[in-house]
């Protein structure tokens, strides 16, 4: 497939008349951080006919709705602020300027350290034809050869199936890839937590939730973006799968045999994806940093054409 970009914000006559409204649309950012740089997206939205909205999905965490996003016309600088989401501490707030289709900013972050970053128009990943799928390429051996394995992986293979013993690295695939069909299983002690990130950059929510009300949070859900249709978890201790189609933005999710989410677009990167470049291809990321939890017959099915 090719991707193209988004070209235009979507507004009406009178919302394009809302100061500042010329940088309406979802933006992939990049943060020069001490340590390397680091992804977050943000969408800006015009609400009536007098006000700019949006959301953020910082490094970490899901997105959070920006209540209101003021705009100085004289200085031509935007701003927000947001209250921190699993932490505590002061809001985070970043500031902004829209220059020739970028956007250039900082951000100050609840220990009042500043980051500088870029962003760019997301693309609409808009595929001009259906894929057709390949043969499935199964992804687990024993020697874990078809994974990127860090110094503090706790992921080890035993009698075929791959368990990570406590919380530790993230695995990611060596290979990348665009659109295809994933299929895997898993199983979970109670209480536990991972994920599973399509193109390294979305995250399909992995995490005990028997009983509970559906949501992206929870098992079945895009973490922060969307909710299951209904809530297909097994209790924990129990094989569940999941089924996963990704074409461009649109994800239909399959768990345990249940269609819980159906060809709906993904809006932007969810918080730990490896970077924000989502006219890319990227990999699978496996979380291995948050609980322990067993994986088996993993399998993926990439486009052809």
């Amino acid at each position: 497939m090719s991707f193209m970009l988004i070209v235009t914000a979507g507004v009406t006559a009178l919302q394009a008349q809302i100061p500042g409204s010329e940088a309406a649309g979802r933006w992939d950012i990049t943060i020069a951080a001490p340590g390397g740089e680091q992804p977050a997206w943000l969408e800006i939205k015009t609400s009536g006919v007098s006000a700019l909205v949006g959301r953020y999905v910082g490094p970490s965490g899901s997105a959070r709705p920006i209540s209101e996003i003021t705009y100085s016309g004289e200085e031509e600088t935007y701003e927000f602020s947001i209250p921190p989401q699993w932490s505590k501490g002061a809001d985070l707030h970043v500031e902004f300027t829209f220059e020739g289709e970028q956007l250039r900013g900082r951000t100050t972050g609840p220990e009042g350290n500043t980051l500088e970053w870029t962003g760019v128009r997301a693309p609409s990943l808009e595929g001009e034809s259906e894929p057709e799928w390949g043969e499935p390429v199964h992804l687990l051996d024993n020697e874990l050869s078809k994974w990127e394995i860090p110094e503090n992986s706790q992921f080890e293979m035993k009698d075929g199936v791959m368990v990570n013993k406590k919380s530790g690295g993230n695995l990611i695939t060596k290979d990348a890839f665009e659109d295809f069909k994933l299929h895997v299983e898993f199983r979970y002690p109670e209480g536990s937590n991972s994920g599973i990130y399509l193109r390294g950059r979305y995250e399909v929510q992995i995490i005990d939730s028997y009983g509970m009300e559906p949501d992206s949070h929870l098992l079945g859900g895009i973490y922060g973006f969307i909710d299951p249709s209904v809530n297909a978890a097994k209790e924990a201790g129990e094989w569940q799968s999941y089924d996963i189609t990704l074409s461009g933005r649109m994800v239909t999710v399959e768990l345990n045999g249940t269609e819980v989410i159906c060809d709906r677009p993904i809006p932007g990167i969810t918080g730990g994806a490896i970077d924000s470049r989502e006219g890319t291809p990227g990999p699978l990321m496996i979380q291995g940093d948050h609980g322990p939890v067993e994986f088996r017959n993993i399998t993926i099915a990439p486009a052809v054409n």
